[in-house]
């Protein structure tokens, strides 16, 4: 009986290293998907973002009517690329970033397809300045909606410094946008529905206690209360410590 058991398990064994070790037939991905997010209110230059700070989601009809979705995240210059995609029909949409909601496309994905996508932001950072007061950055700005009716609550808006061209909320020193000696995040805090008084104002942001011989990239980020709570950028500009 015992032989017989081991007999069994040395079977069991053999056949599932058999099965893990069998040729996988299924051709691989071949297919690639790149484009463009158009700012459509800068003369439709790129959407000013950061790493993931929209999200492209794929959504491949031609596999499924209920297709679970994948997602290619922007990168900082507002492109983005995913070269290992399978050949299909796909409904694409922008979504989780500081932009009013697009219609999704349909469209074949063969070889290397690339579109691009027109997108609105809720708000434009305007009349942006800096300045290096000792070791402080002083930033100046202005706020812009293109499009005022259902714009949601404006909720803050803070500073973002790192010592890479790559600055926003997913690449920052914390330090400068929560300082420890202070019992609050560095930001400007807002709160309210658009009106006038927010377009006329100039918002004054402070960045103290910046190292000394250093060179730093900074800049501002704006956020609504949508579902997502992404920021709306500045330029990102360069500023050198002595």
């Amino acid at each position: 009986m015992q032989r017989i058991f081991k007999g069994l398990l040395i079977g069991l064994f053999l056949l599932s290293t058999y099965s893990c070790t069998k040729t996988d037939n299924q051709p691989g991905p071949n297919a690639g998907f790149q484009g463009r997010l158009l700012d459509v209110t800068n003369g439709k230059n790129n959407f000013s973002t950061e790493t993931g700070g929209v999200q492209i989601k794929l959504e491949e009809l031609s596999w499924s009517e209920t297709p679970t979705p994948q997602y290619i995240p922007s990168k900082p210059d507002g492109t983005f690329e995913d070269t290992k995609l399978f050949s299909g029909h796909y409904r694409v949409t922008p979504v989780n970033g500081a932009f009013w909601p697009v219609d999704p496309v349909e469209l074949d994905i063969n070889g290397l397809t690339t579109h691009d996508f027109e997108l609105t932001p809720y708000l434009k950072i305007t009349n942006f300045s800096h300045r290096l007061s000792g070791d402080t950055l002083i930033m100046e700005f202005k706020l812009a909606a293109p499009v005022t009716e259902g714009l949601p609550t404006i909720i803050d808006a803070q500073p973002f410094v790192n010592i890479t061209p790559y600055v926003g909320a997913g690449a920052t020193i914390s330090q400068y946008t929560n300082p420890p000696d202070q019992s609050k995040p560095n930001k400007i805090d807002i709160n309210s529905n658009w009106d006038d008084s927010i377009a006329q104002k100039t918002y004054v942001m402070k960045v103290p206690d910046l190292k000394h011989g250093r060179t730093f990239y900074a800049r501002v980020g704006v956020r609504v209360n949508d579902s997502y709570k992404q920021f709306n950028y500045s330029d990102v500009v360069e500023v050198q410590v002595p």
